[in-house]
């Protein structure tokens, strides 16, 4: 069954009374849904908005922010609110031209308002034929849902060319944004799509779903337009590495606030298949290892497959020496587990090629943060096969030898408790790495 879908109405404020913050958030995105410009895209890894804020308004000496895993764009949007520079890196292309989107607050609403509704009158009016779709595509979607998206990407498509590429990303932000609300399919925790199961939810009409996401879009453009002075601060988000930051200088950050990847917790690439299929930038799920996977940090299984080659040079190298004896005797225990389970799992290569991959970032932070710097990630640890690995002092440990100064945990919850069918019963956390 369809509903109507409707341009939501939440507390809009820009800066909300620290009343409003829930210091506990830092790891959910759900209360960015209630603020504007995060609300475009729903992206379930992300963290708290509010958080973040608070944090820029407790740090506001600091002016230059740094994000090496900006995802879609919560920390950049913050310190954007609040007149700091910021720089991001997100490796994942598909993330990364949301944030550009979501950073390119300068367009005029007028001109997005009429191009969308150009596309809309255009979707409606058009009788397209229907294009060939991939199968998850045609899994996920009912006929007339699947007519309807269609009809708005053909239109989309016919207008491309006709106006500047930040007022178009604008009607692709919209189209993209509603592919999920406009599906009677369910999805897993965080983003997977499980075309076989039906969500409990009520789904969308595509063409009143993009009408209300177009409009909430335009009125929210219109707020930060009239409420934020955009004179002289630096705001870009690069699609990029956290390895190797070459866009950002030497000694340039003096805060530093992100959350990378959680060890074997969340495939980003996956993630996003259900968009990548339906613009037609994958056809497969195999696809996703040269269209995304090869531009990520290493951490989870679907990344390793062929890193066995490289496991004595991984273990030896320079990078992982503050850990390597601890770490070793966990990667032979991971190993060993492997040839006892069905699955065989090559979750010893994914923790080692994780490690090894963020002692990189901390080198690569180390260059680009003043002396004085502060550093914040949000982390959580892992125990794959029930072998823990203690994620948040393994980091400090490889922050230290990168040359920072000090580390410390802060704890915020517990992980790992809610779901039923869970493979181990070891304790996980996550909390914040400060680094000093």
């Amino acid at each position: 069954m369809n509903k109507s879908a409707s341009v939501n109405e939440p507390n809009l404020e820009l800066f909300p009374s620290a009343a409003a913050t829930d210091k506990d958030y830092t790891s959910t995105f759900a209360k960015n849904m209630n603020l504007p410009v995060h609300r475009w895209f729903r992206f379930t890894a992300g963290f708290s908005a509010l958080w973040v804020r608070d944090l820029l308004n407790e740090q506001k000496c600091r002016q230059n922010i740094l994000d090496p895993f900006v995802g879609s764009g919560t920390v950049q949007i913050e310190s954007k609110f609040l007149g700091q520079n910021s720089l991001g890196i997100e490796a994942q292309p598909f993330l990364h031209r949301i944030a550009k989107i979501k950073l390119n607050d300068q367009v005029d609403s007028k001109v997005i308002n009429s191009v969308g509704k150009e596309v809309l009158q255009r979707a409606q009016d058009e009788a397209y034929p229907l294009d060939e779709y991939p199968p998850i595509i045609q899994k996920c979607y009912p006929d007339e849902t699947l007519t309807n998206l269609n009809s708005l990407r053909k239109a989309y498509l016919e207008v491309k060319d006709q106006y500047p590429d930040e007022v178009v990303d604008y009607i692709w932000l919209v189209i993209t944004a509603i592919l999920r609300e406009s599906s009677p399919v369910g999805t897993a925790q965080w983003q997977y799509v499980l075309p076989n199961k039906k969500s409990s939810q009520k789904y969308a009409d595509p063409l009143m779903a993009y009408n209300a996401k177009l409009q909430q879009i335009v009125h929210d453009l219109r707020i930060v337009n009239q409420r934020i002075s955009h004179e002289e601060i630096n705001t870009n988000a690069y699609h990029s590495d956290a390895r190797n930051m070459k866009e950002v200088h030497d000694d340039w950050a003096d805060l530093v606030i992100t959350s990378p990847p959680y060890a074997n917790n969340y495939d980003y690439a996956d993630a996003t298949r259900l968009e990548l299929s339906f613009w037609g930038e994958i056809h497969s799920w195999g696809d996703l290892q040269d269209t995304i996977r090869k531009y990520l940090l290493r951490a989870c299984t679907q990344h390793v497959s062929k890193l066995k080659e490289q496991e004595e040079e991984l273990l030896h190298s320079i990078y992982l020496k503050p850990i390597k004896k601890e770490f070793t005797q966990v990667f032979n225990e991971l190993k060993a587990k492997r040839e006892t389970q069905g699955g065989k799992k090559n979750y010893h290569l994914m923790a080692l090629a994780y490690f090894y991959d963020l002692a990189q970032v901390f080198f690569e932070l180390r260059r680009v943060c003043k002396n004085d710097a502060k550093v914040c990630f949000v982390i959580g640890d892992s125990a794959p096969y029930g072998i823990y690995l203690p994620v948040d002092r393994w980091l400090g440990e490889l922050a230290l030898h990168a040359e920072f100064s000090s580390y410390s945990f802060e704890k915020l919850r517990d992980r790992n408790v809610k779901w039923k069918n869970r493979k181990h019963r070891i304790p996980l956390q996550e909390g914040r790495l400060w680094i000093q």
